[in-house]
């Protein structure tokens, strides 16, 4: 017999669950969070608490399955996956509303039917006909994709557990999807929880391989709880400004293959295509004559490529002066700017100081620190850097060098590209050899 409704309150950042509400999340900290909500106990057990799906049984006896991932298509979302996608695996696809994701999924899909595999596309975004006629628009219409207009997330369940059964299914979003019986409202923390973990349990329990896309928050995280990504075998994130033409697909977990890889993507009018060589792709049309401009080797997942670092100082007005960063960590700015004044000597706090990297591109690579510190001297000074120069390197508090991983990649994707002289923390026979700031703004500004 079910016992009475139980009142809760869900955290709508971490997922978190309270029996009483709190001004601030007992579980992530964050204010003001606190959704109130109801638990329904099951019948024959304690609320919260499902029975057991079957006894324990030795894992040699349990019988061999074919896991090896099918292709998708796209040579570069193979790599980056490890192979494809693979047969009972839940992937997330994250990213901003209107950045490309139904556009790539579409395609996947429709490259997966003209392969003669069975895929369903379930959208909750579109109609049919919307549906056709992007399908048309990016020339993927085929007989063997599969399409259902739906916000019920049972209609999902329903095709991942169809006879015959599907090679892929995708989800598009998760976040307008609800659950008949769950309180709240389609992309509350509660529905998307219900959607996710219902769709994926029904593909682990068959062969097909489930795609969810999900959008992001305003801070840049995937909607719904942190526990939707651990729910997940692959979670990948589609990033890029709307107003430029590329797109980098990252791949932040990844259970069948690597992590931290991504792929750099081109929107055209027939949807996204692979740019086969990213190497030189972010510069753009770079001047090299121009003040406060260095180029970097950065290494993102295991590719490397040359990046724009861009810097501008300019003197204050201001009693305080401002610091702002685009593509990178401010805090990053913020310690690089206090070991160049500490160790050089150098007064910037009269200078209001801009970083940004060229093309709109979002990089973590510690490598960007040299560059960094470059470009800021030039912009000081006045002065730019060397012609084909072209940096990496880690600045610790001390304003020492460090070298950082990648480095024979990045030394031999700068000699392949021509550039030179290399400078870093170990050029080899490319450029000199840096111990710390002072000898980088000795070798460039020796006559500043």
């Amino acid at each position: 017999m079910a016992g009475k409704p139980k009142r809760i309150f869900t955290c709508s950042q971490c997922g978190g669950v309270a029996p009483t509400w709190h001004g601030q999340c007992p579980r992530c900290g964050a204010w003001n969070t606190l959704v109130e909500g109801m638990a329904r106990p099951r019948a024959g057990g304690a609320a919260g608490l499902a029975a057991p799906a079957g006894a324990p049984i030795p894992l040699g006896e349990h019988p061999d399955e074919d896991f090896r991932p099918f292709p998708t298509g796209l040579p570069g979302l193979d790599r980056v996956l490890g192979g494809g996608l693979t047969p009972g695996g839940a992937v997330l696809l994250g990213g901003e509303p209107g950045i490309g994701k139904s556009t790539i999924l579409l395609q996947l899909a429709g490259m997966a039917a003209a392969a003669g595999r069975r895929v369903v596309y379930v959208s909750g975004e579109e109609s049919l006909a919307q549906l056709k006629a992007r399908a048309e628009r990016l020339g993927v219409l085929h007989e063997g994709l599969l399409a259902a207009a739906s916000t019920d997330a049972g209609a999902a369940v329903d095709v991942l557990g169809a006879t015959p059964a599907p090679d892929l299914v995708i989800v598009d979003s998760v976040q307008t999807m609800h659950v008949a019986g769950v309180e709240g409202a389609a992309g509350s923390v509660s529905q998307v929880r219900s959607v996710a973990a219902s769709c994926v349990e029904a593909a682990k329990r068959g062969q097909a391989c489930l795609v969810l896309v999900g959008h992001v928050t305003k801070d840049g995280q995937i909607a719904g709880p942190k526990l939707l990504e651990h729910m997940v075998d692959t979670v990948l994130y589609l990033e890029g400004e709307r107003r430029h033409l590329f797109r980098i697909l990252r791949v932040l977990k990844n259970r069948y293959g690597p992590t931290d890889e991504l792929l750099v993507m081109e929107m055209r009018e027939q949807g996204l295509s692979e740019v086969p060589d990213p190497s030189t792709f972010f510069l753009g049309d770079r001047d090299p004559a121009v003040s406060g401009s260095a180029v970097v080797m950065a290494v993102e997942g295991r590719r490397p490529f040359a990046v724009e670092v861009q810097a501008l100082a300019a003197k204050s007005f201001l009693s305080v002066p401002r610091r702002a960063a685009l593509g990178l960590d401010v805090g990053r700015l913020h310690l690089l700017l206090a070991v160049l004044e500490k160790r050089l000597r150098l007064n910037l706090g009269q200078a209001d100081i801009y970083a940004k990297i060229g093309g709109g591109l979002k990089i973590q690579d510690p490598g960007l620190d040299l560059g960094i510190a470059a470009s800021v001297l030039s912009s000081f000074y006045d002065r730019p850097l060397p012609a084909g120069a072209v940096f990496w390197g880690e600045v610790d508090l001390s304003g020492r060098i460090r070298p950082v991983s990648g480095h024979e990649v990045r030394l031999k994707q700068a000699e392949r590209l021509g550039y030179g002289p290399v400078l870093g923390p170990d050029a080899g026979r490319l450029g000199p050899r840096l111990g710390d700031l002072g000898e980088l703004a000795r070798l460039l500004f020796s006559k500043a």
